[in-house]
């Protein structure tokens, strides 16, 4: 199990107290350092089922300086997205947990932790 986290991010501290509380075995990956490729991003959207557009953070400087709220959500401007993503992680929202059985789920609720757990 790997968690992408931002120290500095309340949801991501309280997933990693529940993980510990829990005796969870887990890798901690700090995204903002430790840049996920376009690659990883596509292996997490695909493991979260989820599109680009999903994971980003809209309310970032960045996403409005670069204007994402206007973007196309298809399948035309994903690799627009995903790229973004990459060149800006500020923009991936947090923290993500990828579980034991190939998936992965955003851990923003104890319950979706849980959930990561539980696979």
């Amino acid at each position: 199990m790997e968690i992408w986290i931002n120290p500095a991010c309340s949801k991501c501290r309280s997933a990693l107290t529940l993980l510990d509380a829990e005796g969870a075995d887990y890798t901690v990956r700090r995204y903002l350092e430790d840049v996920p490729s376009p690659e990883e991003i596509r292996s997490v959207l695909a493991r979260l089922g989820l599109e680009p557009w999903d994971i980003t953070r809209t309310g970032e400087d960045v996403a409005e300086e670069l204007g994402v709220k206007e973007w196309p959500r298809d399948e035309t401007a994903r690799e627009r997205w995903i790229e973004a993503l990459s060149a800006h992680p500020k923009l991936i929202q947090r923290p993500i947990i990828t579980a034991e059985d190939g998936t992965a789920v955003v851990g923003r609720t104890e319950e979706a932790v849980r959930d990561a757990l539980s696979r």
